[in-house]
């Protein structure tokens, strides 16, 4: 079960979010005013993002054999943002990178 508001005190954290594997938005919520049409846009950015992970980790781990399934987290920073996303639950934070501690976001979503 998500608990927004733990991820909502975590350094840095903006915005926490659930999300189907569609990128319809389930639940979020902010420490800022983030508008409902942001998230939706969010969700299907961090879906699709995850879709495409999923492909080619697969692929990946097939023509290495190595082990990169089932996808735990993965990360995107640019600017001043960085979005974190469990894999497994479709479960994000958007983050203030500079007041990150990425340690404890990726403990959190992992």
């Amino acid at each position: 079960m998500v608990n927004f508001d733990e991820l909502l005190t975590l350094d840095g954290v903006t915005a926490a979010a659930e999300f189907t594997s569609d990128g319809r938005i389930i639940e979020y919520r902010s420490n800022t005013d983030i508008p409902k049409e942001i998230a939706e846009i969010s969700g299907q950015f961090c879906a699709t993002v995850s879709m495409l992970f999923n492909t080619l980790a697969g692929a990946f781990a097939d023509l290495t054999r190595t082990q990169w399934v089932p996808q735990k987290v993965w990360s995107y920073s640019g600017g001043d943002w960085t979005i974190l996303i469990s894999g497994g639950g479709n479960t994000g934070v958007f983050v203030e990178t500079a007041k990150a501690d990425f340690n404890q976001l990726f403990k959190a979503l992992a």
